[in-house]
């Protein structure tokens, strides 16, 4: 029977009763779903409202976690301690990796081969990273303080100073994760179309002009998205930090994630940990959202 014999009550009915047959196909995923996330987040949510201690009953004191936590001065230092070392480990990376994806995107003898060394510690573990830097940083024995000397400067504690360790820190997240950003402007660079650039090399353009205004307007998007792969990374970094510095000295680099981990799994205090979960939750996706916006409305600029 063709399609122009086939009646419209029979034709709704066999659409009808397709549309049934996809939704049962997605049963098993959202099965999953509701296990994997759902259920975990709601569960975190419901813990959130005790004061619940592990091997202690549980009090309910429904916002009282939350209501404490804007007013537990460890943890407002602690959000303070990772915006400060995200906007550090965000920028520098954004500006050396877009420097280098500009020198490697010409065309040079061995171009290639320094391709392939300068992402080489994007692929090392973070704990295999952090163990080296550690002995790096060491005010004695280290290398740095050791270089430092070659040159006539004065030694520095670097992790061991409360005002230097989180810059100390940062200085690791440059080195591992620079590559990646030169690897996205790259992409973003042999993308571009080679006319603008003629045209304006026939009217006289200086290379800083041709980077300023064709350049960098194009490549903006996947600054953006660098941008954003970067702030996720580095506003939940936690191996790194906590293998160099513990989040010391003190609490000098303890971030939300080591506060997170240590009033789960060091003081057993559940409920308050998952209220941190709650509000850093919220901090990530407000982050996130605030940089994809941004990526629109570049990309439309463009």
């Amino acid at each position: 029977m063709s399609a122009a014999v086939i009646s419209p009550a029979l034709r709704a009915g066999f659409l009808l009763r397709r549309r049934r047959s996809y939704r049962l196909l997605t049963l098993p995923a959202l099965a999953v779903i509701a296990t994997v996330i759902v259920f975990p987040w709601a569960f975190t949510l419901y813990m959130s409202a005790f004061d619940w201690k592990i091997g202690e009953a549980a009090h309910f004191v429904g916002f009282g976690n939350y209501a404490g936590l804007a007013t537990n001065q460890r943890f407002l230092e602690a959000i303070v301690h990772t915006f400060y070392f995200t906007l550090l480990a965000v920028v520098f990376p954004l500006l050396l990796g877009t420097a280098a994806a500009l020198v490697f995107h010409r065309r040079f003898r061995g171009r290639g081969v320094l391709r392939a060394i300068f992402t080489m510690p994007m692929m090392a573990t973070p704990v295999a990273v952090a163990l080296v830097w550690t002995m790096m940083f060491h005010p004695q024995q280290g290398v740095l303080n050791y270089l430092l000397a070659q040159v006539g400067l004065p030694p520095s504690l670097w992790v061991y100073s409360p005002t230097w360790v989180i810059p100390s820190l940062v200085l690791v997240e440059v080195w591992h994760w620079t590559p990646l950003v030169m690897l996205i402007v790259l992409g973003g660079l042999a993308a571009l179309p080679t006319e603008p650039f003629e045209s304006a090399r026939i009217d006289g353009a200086s290379e800083w002009q041709l980077f300023r205004y064709i350049t960098l307007p194009l490549i903006v998007p996947f600054l953006i998205v660098a941008a954003v792969i970067r702030t996720i990374d580095a506003v939940k970094a936690f191996d790194t930090i906590y293998v160099i510095s513990q989040g010391g000295p003190g609490t000098a680099s303890e971030t939300i994630n080591l506060y997170l981990y240590l009033q789960a799994f060091a003081f057993y205090n559940v409920g308050n940990a998952s209220a941190v979960v709650v509000v850093f939750f919220a901090i990530i996706v407000a982050l996130a959202l605030l940089l994809l916006h941004a990526r629109e409305r570049a990309r439309w600029a463009v």
